[in-house]
Parts: structure tokens; C-alpha cells; sequence
């Protein structure tokens, strides 16, 4: 699974702390602390006909892991908002963009790790793509990583943080194997998530996933568990071996850039019947109901 270049990308403008500019004349100091350390919090958001889904949750995240990292100055919820609604305005974009919203400590007066050398406010970066969802609908292949997720012990993973280190590994083992994306483990050996996305496995008409021990708090995730608790559909929230996948009769896995997507191969093992299942199916058709009804507008 390899994203291709969407040709109406070609000339996006990139917000830069208010500066609109042509995505190939984009600059960040050397000085930033995304560069020096990759010290900053993001958040994907997705729009859909005008409206950007689940905008709230997201912000929040935002503002609870620049908090947890002790950034002294947040930009205001208005002042995001104001940058979403002019990215949009500027590259025309109303329906089926991706953006990745990115919050630094900002530029340092001279490099270091130290966070008192960050004198000048941050840095918010709104990168805005034309992008369907990424995911192949088709299915997708796992393969498991010796890359290990951190839990609260060594780095709480409830902060959304920009230093993807241990995901970029993963992804590595993942394409070496040939699989689209890593299935990785917590240090206790229960899966966490993948590379990129949560995970959820159904059984006999139930839906399974994993505690927020080693992975974030994801948006999708929590509106799949919402949508099984309006329509009756049995959920759970525990500790999940690797084996209980391996025998599940379905497995998806859920992100605000591929939304909902079947996994019918894990580490060279057929998933159920190997194709995407009906639960998959119909928990798609109600999230897709939900992000073309609900939202907040940021472009008429």
C-alpha cells in the first residue's frame, strides 16, 4: 500500500502560522523544535462537503498533548479554526481533503533540547491535500513488528506527538515483509495497534479492541464504539492477544485518513474468509452515514 501523488496537489498553499504559500516555496526554520527534536503535536482531520468531522475531538487532543508537554502558548480554537477555514478557501477545497495540522513548540534562539530557548511562540503548520481515503477496501495484509509500542511506563501515548520514530521502524519491518502495514505489540505482549491505525477484531457478531495502554486515544475508534452502542451491536475494550486475531472472523482497522478498512491477511494467515466481512461492512456504511450528516462547516 503506497500512496501515489494526487495531481491536484500540485500547487497547494500551505499555511504557515497565517502565511499562505505555494507547497514548494514551504519553509520551517532549523531552528524549529519539529526539526530539532521533533518536538510537536499534530492531528488529521478529514472534510467532507464543507464540514470537517469529529472537529472538537480533535482540537482537544491537540490542546491536551501540547499541555502535557508543557507548551506555554496554545493558539485559541477560533484562531485554528480561522487557519483551517482559509486553507480551504485558498486550494478550493470543499470535499475529500486531508489535513495534517501540526502544533511546534517553534523556533529556538539557538539549538537545544531545552524548551526555554523557545522565545518566539509556536508554530502551526495547517497542510491541507486533496485525498481519499487511503486504504485499499479490498483488504489489507498485516505483518507483525518487533517494534514494541511504548506504554505509560516510558512515553504516556495518550500525547499525540510528532516524533513517529517508533512507527517508522515498524513500517520498515512491514514493507520488508511485503505487508501494508505493521501490527505492532505492547511491551506485554498484547497487540496495541498498527503503524498507523487501531485495530478491531469481530467474533461471533462482537467487537473487540484493544485498552488505551500503548496506543492513543483515536477519534475513529471512539466514533466505531459509539456507532456499536447506538445500533446494539456488542463491543468490548480489553487486553487482545495476537491469537484471538488470528481466529477472529473479521479484523478492520480505523484512522481519520483511511477511515474504516477490512485486514483479511495477518503475518500470511487468511483472516475469516480472507475477503472483508459483512460487519466491516456495515459499521462502514454507518460511519459514512455520520461524517455526511455531522461536522462542524468551515467552508459554505
Amino acid at each position: 500500500m503506497l500512496q501515489t501523488f494526487d495531481e491536484r496537489n500540485k500547487d497547494l498553499l500551505v499555511n504557515i502560522n497565517g502565511e499562505l504559500v505555494h507547497r514548494d516555496q514551504a519553509r520551517i526554520s532549523p531552528f524549529d523544535s519539529a526539526v530539532q527534536g521533533g518536538d510537536a503535536v499534530w492531528e488529521g482531520l478529514r472534510l467532507y462537503d464543507g464540514r470537517v468531522f469529529k472537529l472538537d475531538e480533535h482540537l482537544e487532543r491537540l490542546r491536551e498533548s501540547a499541555l502535557a508537554l508543557a507548551f506555554t502558548d496554545i493558539p485559541p480554537r477560533d484562531k485554528i479554526v480561522h487557519e483551517l477555514k482559509r486553507t480551504f478557501e485558498a486550494n478550493g477545497m470543499r470535499d475529500g481533503a486531508h489535513v495534517r495540522l501540526t502544533l511546534s513548540r517553534g523556533v529556538k534562539i539557538t539549538s537545544g533540547m531545552d524548551p526555554r530557548l523557545n522565545q518566539s511562540g509556536p508554530t502551526l503548520i495547517v497542510l491541507a491535500e486533496f485525498k481519499t481515503p487511503v486504504y485499499s477496501k479490498r483488504g489489507l495484509t498485516l505483518a507483525s513488528s518487533s517494534i514494541r509500542r511504548f506504554g505509560p511506563a516510558e512515553m504516556d501515548p495518550r500525547i499525540h506527538h510528532a516524533n513517529l520514530i517508533q512507527s517508522i521502524l515498524a513500517k520498515i519491518e512491514a514493507n520488508a515483509a511485503g505487508a501494508d502495514d505493521a501490527l505492532m505489540l505492547d511491551a506485554r505482549g498484547f497487540v496495541a495497534e498498527t503503524n498507523a491505525t487501531h485495530l478491531f477484531l469481530v467474533k461471533k457478531g462482537a467487537l473487540a479492541t484493544s485498552r488505551l495502554v500503548a496506543c492513543p486515544a483515536g477519534v475513529t475508534r471512539a466514533t466505531v464504539l459509539e456507532l456499536c452502542a447506538t445500533h446494539g451491536i456488542p463491543s468490548d475494550v480489553r487486553d487482545l492477544p495476537l491469537t484471538e486475531f488470528y481466529a477472529a472472523d473479521e479484523v478492520f482497522c480505523t484512522g481519520t485518513m483511511g477511515e474504516l478498512a477490512a485486514v483479511t491477511t495477518i503475518d500470511g494467515r487468511p483472516i475469516g474468509g480472507g475477503e472483508p466481512g459483512p460487519m466491516t461492512a456495515r459499521l462502514s456504511e454507518l460511519y459514512l452515514a455520520r461524517t455526511a450528516s455531522e461536522g462542524e462547516r468551515v467552508v459554505e
